[in-house]
């Protein structure tokens, strides 16, 4: 079959019509997208996700530990400076609540512990 004889549009053609089709029954059906606050939200979680409600409350930056939690940037950047001089990898990362968390691996937390409060 020739590509000039433009039956190879017809595939896609029948796909974009069709989807539409479906999207227009389901408009009609009321199934369209609300607003966000007719989603049962209680305490930052949905219902449905309230077991996640403990976890979500902490915490998780992964494989990282806080080593420090600091009021100011600037500490924590000398913090993680002085960590880094002693060959100790860290980064830091601003916690809901505005303070700064100095974070490192989980296998240098306490070598870290220990360089930040001497």
């Amino acid at each position: 079959m020739a590509t000039s004889d433009g039956w190879y549009l017809i595939g896609p053609l029948i796909a974009v019509g069709l989807v539409g089709f479906l999207g227009a029954v389901f408009w009609r059906m009321g199934l369209q997208p609300g607003p966000l606050d007719a989603v049962p939200f209680r305490d930052g979680c949905a219902e449905g996700l309230a077991i996640f409600r403990e976890r979500a409350e902490q915490e998780d930056f992964g494989l990282l530990c806080a080593a420090a939690v600091t009021d100011e940037p600037e500490i924590a950047d000398e913090i993680r400076q002085m960590l880094s001089d002693a060959g100790i990898r860290a980064t830091h990362a601003t916690r809901r609540d505005g303070r700064v968390c100095v974070l490192v691996f989980a296998e240098e937390l306490e070598e870290a512990r220990r360089l930040v409060g001497a």
